[in-house]
């Protein structure tokens, strides 16, 4: 498939990324002085916070503060992050976040191991009781997500029918216990995703399950982010997440000062370039990540922010 889609939608993870990997103090009205700025840039989707443990992560220990200080504009939503029954929890305390459940498995053995001492059928097996519990709590369940779905620093190379097979086990976990996922999402954990087998295991996944949306969560830490994301929108795919100025890192790349996601307004100006749509004002985009540079207090990765669009320059002519 090579014709490219006339939109996509962006859910930005900055805020959350960004601010969770950053190693020193940021204050909480600085965070929401990014997220409020964010949200007057015509993105739908801002991920601001995540529910984890403040002595591992102490970067989110006002999670909610932040929650509660943002201004919410209309027709934009907010999310949060957690990867526990108390992180849920927490997340629905704050009653102002969309609160939606994800059915999350993950294609490394070595990775789940490291991070949540699981095997891989241990970890399907614990989201049917997690899935059943948002039914009995009303909290809809729309989103299927798999970790080092491209590859992983600690096993290697993930095989493409390993993916395709465990896009299965999520699509039963669904079936099985009544709810329907708008979408999977596959995510490049350690930065191992090439073009080429970006295509491959979407390719794959679309022999298999023609039905099922696919989303990317593209990482940078080998410079291959954009590219990826041009792969995957040369299949089609229509929803990215990522993340403004490129804020945020890769704990798992090994070494430090790894890019994290992919820089919002790079993947913007790249589409908006091509004619496709993605609702955002690049300018406003723009500003928010020198914003986000000034935040930190140091550079970040992100190109358009550095380099300006070409339509000022065109202007200029």
């Amino acid at each position: 498939m090579t014709d490219l889609p006339k939109e996509i939608h962006i859910v930005e993870e900055g805020p959350r990324e960004g601010f969770q990997f950053e190693k020193g103090k940021i204050p909480t009205g600085r965070k929401i002085e990014l997220i409020d700025a964010l949200s007057a840039t015509g993105l739908k989707h801002i991920q601001i916070v995540s529910f984890v443990d403040p002595r591992r992560v102490p970067g989110m220990v006002d999670a909610e503060d932040v929650v509660r200080g943002i201004t919410p504009v209309k027709g934009v939503t907010y999310t949060g992050l957690w990867l526990n029954d108390k992180g849920f929890e927490r997340a629905l305390a704050t009653q102002r976040l969309d609160v939606r459940g994800t059915i999350t498995v993950g294609a490394s053995d070595a990775f789940l191991k490291r991070n949540q001492n699981r095997t891989i059928e241990e970890q399907i097996a614990s989201q049917y009781p997690m899935t059943r519990r948002y039914k009995e709590l009303g909290v809809p369940v729309t989103r299927g997500g798999m970790m080092a779905a491209f590859g992983c620093n600690y096993e290697g190379d993930i095989p493409v029918d390993r993916v395709v097979s465990l896009v299965g086990e999520i699509l039963a976990i669904a079936r099985e216990t009544d709810v329907t996922l708008d979408y999977v999402s596959l995510a490049d954990t350690m930065a191992w995703a090439t073009p080429l087998s970006v295509k491959r295991v979407i390719g794959a996944i679309r022999d298999k399950y023609p039905e099922v949306e696919i989303s990317l969560h593209l990482h940078d830490t080998r410079g291959m982010g954009l590219a990826n994301a041009y792969a995957g929108l040369e299949m089609g795919i229509t929803r990215f997440d990522s993340a403004v100025a490129g804020l945020g890192g890769c704990p798992f790349a090994g070494h430090a000062g790894a890019a994290g996601n992919i820089s919002t307004e790079d993947l913007v100006f790249m589409c908006e370039e091509m004619g496709i749509s993605t609702g955002v004002d690049l300018d406003a985009l723009i500003q928010c990540a020198l914003l986000a540079e000034d935040i930190v207090g140091h550079p970040l990765p992100g190109s358009v922010m550095k380099g300006g669009t070409l339509a000022r320059l065109r202007a200029a002519r």
